[in-house]
């Protein structure tokens, strides 16, 4: 893609938004994070508008069988400075990343419905070529059927069977990953019982392998990813989730090697939101097999705030901390790294150089909302080895680089900007500049070391 075809890609994305802002009366809701969550029935039996009318086409009298269409527009600019720190010459680059998304949600009375999402992730400009995170040309993202035996008006259970995303806690261990150019889906089956105060999720799923074709991502035929998730609210404002996560995997890569890994998560967490003081604990056990040898690894997380509601832009203080297990003793046979499964991409950053493995973090921040419209945060992350006999991993989960040649233990400190600001219901502009200064396990670790810039860009169109 050149400079001009993504100006002009940027300049159809307003010229949309303005054609939607320009109805009247127009009933636009907040867009989830998960599209399917999104409910339009109360447009039903009011006056529409030609938007409010293909987010809710009655197909049936009563209105209870209806079709719904979204979609998304995601164009972003990310310019990155030694983001190897200067380990294979990346050096400086500018490149492009674009989202297309286009949804239909098909609703048979209050008992069924299927939902079809299609996805477009395109990338050009990176000098060592698209990650697997940038580039999918078109694929089916969503493809589900949702059936429910049991309802009433105080509990349900559905069950949903298809291609699906999953999304879960705070994002540290499973996560839709919306921050990268490819979101992250699963094929598989999945009964979720909610009501009131609790929900309580079983799954069984195989993630896909992705390819960058037309249609051509290969289903697997295994399950590599089950588990059981459930959320309890406790009192007014707390909520305590506890969860088992069971993962196979044939050729995972750590430090202490290669082998087939088979892992069992258990996990609870506990967490407030809201005004005043929020809290977010977590923590995590991990055992299983690897290869021949033994897995025991740990992971606890906390995250500490105090938002003032009362004061102009309602500043919020916060400070995370994680302390993630790496191996102790190298080629013993024996794993203890922590694996973060399918973690949220954005936790440690915009473009983060980090990934929750053999890790002991202090992360600040603050933010601020200037008006409605404009948001900001400042925040910075000081990161260490857990282990000394362990490498530094990518936020995916896979070795970066390995611990062999130190035994220092500070990696290096990211200093990150990000600011928000909404032009109306459905275009946001995203800015990030994010400082990484290498620490001294980089310094000896990689000849010629180089701190790393990263400033970008994403201007999205949600409809």
């Amino acid at each position: 893609m050149t400079c001009r075809e993504a100006a002009t890609a940027v300049k159809y994305t307003f010229m949309l938004s303005l054609l939607l802002v320009s109805q009247r009366n127009l009933n636009a809701q907040n867009f989830k994070l998960m599209r399917f969550d999104e409910d339009y029935t109360h447009l039903k039996d009011s006056s529409r508008t030609p938007y409010e009318k293909i987010k809710y086409f009655r197909l049936s009298q009563n209105g209870l069988h209806y079709l719904s269409f979204g979609g998304e527009i995601r164009q972003e600019v990310d310019n990155s400075h030694n983001e190897d720190w200067g380990r294979f010459g990346a050096g400086a680059q500018t490149y492009v990343l674009q989202r297309y998304q286009l949804h239909t949600d098909i609703h048979f009375g209050t008992r069924s419905r299927l939902f079809v999402q299609l996805r477009s992730g395109l990338e050009d400009g990176r000098k060592m070529g698209p990650r697997p995170i940038d580039e999918d040309r078109l694929n089916v993202q969503n493809l589900f059927l949702d059936i429910i035996p049991y309802k009433d008006s105080a509990n349900t259970l559905t069950v949903r069977l298809g291609r699906q995303e999953l999304q879960y806690g705070s994002g540290r261990i499973l996560d839709v990953r919306d921050g990268p150019n490819l979101r992250l889906y699963f094929d598989g089956a999945k009964i979720a019982f909610a009501s009131a105060k609790l929900k309580l999720d079983a799954f069984v799923m195989a993630s896909p392998a992705v390819r960058k074709g037309l249609f051509d991502n290969s289903a697997t035929r295994k399950a590599n990813l089950w588990g059981v998730y459930g959320t309890q609210a406790v009192g007014s404002s707390t909520n305590l989730d506890v969860y088992y996560l069971g993962i196979s995997r044939d050729t995972p890569f750590f430090d202490e090697g290669t082998a087939k890994e088979i892992r069992h998560t258990f996990g609870a967490r506990l967490w407030r939101k809201g005004k005043g003081f929020t809290y977010n604990f977590e923590a995590g056990y991990q055992s299983g097999k690897f290869g021949n040898g033994q897995i025991s690894a740990f992971g606890v997380s906390s995250e500490i705030g105090y938002q003032f509601d009362r004061l102009w832009g309602k500043p919020a203080f916060k400070l995370r901390n994680d302390i993630i297990s790496g191996d102790k003793r190298r080629d013993d046979g024996n794993l203890q790294t922590f694996n973060a499964l399918y973690p949220n991409g954005g936790y440690f950053g915009m473009n983060p150089q980090l990934g929750p493995a053999n890790l002991v973090s202090i992360h600040p921040n603050f933010s601020c909302n200037f008006s409605p419209r404009l948001s900001m945060s400042l925040e910075a992350l000081f990161g260490w080895r857990q282990s000394i006999h362990d490498g530094v991993y990518t936020p995916g989960g896979m070795l970066n680089l390995s611990g062999a040649g130190s035994d220092r233990r500070y990696i290096g400190t990211s200093y990150i900007t990000t600011a928000s600001f909404r032009f109306n219901d459905f275009v946001n502009l995203g800015l990030g500049l994010q400082y990484f200064q290498t620490g001294a396990f980089i310094d000896e670790s990689v000849q010629n070391h180089k701190d790393g810039f990263f400033v970008g860009s994403v201007l999205s169109f949600r409809f």
